[in-house]
C-alpha cells in the first residue's frame, strides 16, 4: 500500500533516469573545477550514450544560466545519436513566448520519436528577480496553454500575462498523444496547487522518509481537489560500492579538496538558491550528525557544493536496492540519479544496481506513445 493513491499503483517497475550535467556540475572533487569534465556536448552527450547503454529509462537535462549547454538545443541534439532513452528537457516557464515554446516542444517530440518528457520549473530569470506567487501563476497560464495547443484545435486564452484568441495548433501538435508528461518539483503552496492540478509526476529532493511522505500527502491533498492522482518522482545522487565502507570512503574523498567558502559560491550561482526547496536541503544537513547522513544510507555532503538536490544515498549494492525498494513501496515511481563523476557513477550504478531493478518507460506506460506515426502536421496528417 503505497502512501498516497498513485496514477501507476499497479506497475511493478520503475522509471530509472540518470543525469546530464549541461550547467557545469560535473566533478571528481567537489568544488574543484576539471577541464576533462566541462559541460561540452561531447562530455555531456557521452554521458547520455553511457546512460542508454545502461539501460537507464531517462535522462535529466538541467537548465540554468551557466557555462555549459542550452536545454533543448542539446536535447534536439541528441535525438539522432540516442534509439531508446527519453530525454527529460527542463523547461524554465516564460522564458520563450508559449506558443513558440509548444511549437519547439513538439518539433522535439518529433524528433525523438515520443521519446520527450518535460521537466516544468519556475525559478528567476538570470539577471532578475521575481516573487514567487508570481513565478508560479506565469507558469500556470504557460502549462494551460501547453495543453491546449497539445490536445485542441485552437488556443484561445485569456491569462494575466498571456492572451490568445482563435490561433491554430497545427504548428505545435506532437508526436504523443496528449504531449508529453510533465514533471514537476516545488515546495510553496502555489507550486503544489500548480502541480496538483496540471502535472503528471511530482519530484522530491532527498530528505528524512517521514518528511518525503508529508510532501506527498500535501500535494496529493491538492490533486484530490481536481479528482486527480499524481506519480511520484525522487532526485538524488548515488554512491554505491561492493561494499558500505567502500561507498562511505568515496563519499569523503568526494569532498576531501573542497573549501566552503568556494562551496558557498556554487551554491549560489544558480537560479534556485534562494527557493523553499533549497533551504530544506539547508535543513537537511544542520540536522546531519557529524559526518553528515540524516539517515543511516542518506549522506547530505554533496549539499556543500551545489544547490538544489543536496543528498545522496550511499551504501553497498544491496543497501541501495533496500533503499530504493523503501521509497517504492512508499509511492515513487520515477528515480533521477547522478553522481560524481557522472560518467563514472553511471557505470556503477548501471552495473551493479540497475540490472537488479525493473525499468520502466512512463510515457509508455500512460500510453502517450502512438506505436506509429501520428496523423499531425507533421506526422503523416493532412498539409494544409
Amino acid at each position: 500500500m503505497t502512501v498516497v493513491p498513485i496514477t501507476s499503483y499497479e506497475l511493478k517497475a520503475a522509471e530509472i533516469s540518470w543525469f546530464s550535467a549541461l550547467c557545469s556540475d560535473d566533478y571528481q572533487f567537489l568544488g574543484v573545477p576539471d577541464g576533462n569534465l566541462r559541460s561540452s556536448w561531447d562530455h555531456c552527450s557521452q554521458i547520455v550514450k553511457e546512460a542508454e547503454n545502461y539501460g537507464f529509462r531517462n535522462i535529466l537535462c538541467p537548465s540554468s544560466y551557466q557555462v555549459g549547454q542550452d536545454t533543448l538545443s542539446f536535447v534536439a541534439g541528441c535525438a539522432p545519436i540516442t534509439e531508446k532513452i527519453n530525454m527529460l528537457a527542463a523547461v524554465r516557464c516564460g522564458e520563450m513566448q508559449p506558443i513558440m515554446l509548444a511549437r519547439t516542444i513538439a518539433t522535439l517530440d518529433h524528433m525523438l520519436k515520443g521519446r520527450l518528457t518535460i521537466n516544468i520549473i519556475s525559478s528567476d530569470f538570470p539577471g532578475e528577480t521575481a516573487e514567487s506567487g508570481y513565478r508560479y501563476k506565469r507558469s500556470r497560464e504557460v502549462v494551460e496553454i501547453l495543453k491546449q495547443a497539445w490536445t485542441q484545435d485552437e488556443i484561445n486564452y485569456e491569462g494575466e500575462t498571456y492572451k490568445f484568441s482563435g490561433l491554430t495548433t497545427d504548428p505545435s501538435k506532437p508526436f504523443q498523444i496528449g504531449g508529453p508528461l510533465l514533471y514537476f518539483g516545488g515546495y510553496s503552496p502555489p507550486a503544489l496547487e500548480l502541480c496538483g492540478q496540471h502535472c503528471d509526476v511530482y519530484l522530491m529532493w532527498p530528505e528524512p522518509k517521514e518528511q518525503i511522505i508529508s510532501r506527498m500527502k500535501s500535494v496529493n491533498e491538492v490533486a484530490e481537489k481536481y479528482n486527480r492522482t499524481l506519480d511520484y518522482g525522487l532526485r538524488v545522487h548515488m554512491i554505491v560500492r561492493d561494499s558500505e565502507i567502500e561507498a562511505k570512503e568515496y563519499a569523503e574523498y568526494i569532498v576531501s579538496k573542497l573549501e566552503d567558502d568556494f562551496g558557498k559560491k556554487i551554491r549560489e550561482r544558480a537560479q534556485d538558491s534562494s527557493s523553499l526547496g533549497v533551504s530544506h536541503q539547508t535543513k537537511n544537513r544542520k540536522m546531519a550528525d557529524e559526518f553528515g547522513y540524516v539517515e543511516p544510507n542518506l549522506w547530505t555532503g554533496v549539499g556543500r557544493a551545489r544547490s538544489g538536490c543536496g543528498a545522496a544515498i550511499v551504501g553497498s549494492t544491496d543497501q541501495v536496492m533496500s533503499e530504493l525498494e523503501q521509497y517504492q513501496k512508499l509511492g515513487i515511481r520515477s528515480f533521477i540519479l547522478s553522481g560524481y563523476p557522472h560518467l563514472e557513477e553511471c557505470k556503477h550504478f548501471g552495473s551493479k544496481v540497475l540490472p537488479n531493478i525493473k525499468t520502466c518507460s512512463l510515457p509508455h506506460e500512460y500510453g502517450r506513445v502512438p506505436n506509429n506515426t501520428p496523423s499531425t502536421p507533421l506526422g503523416i496528417g493532412e498539409r494544409h
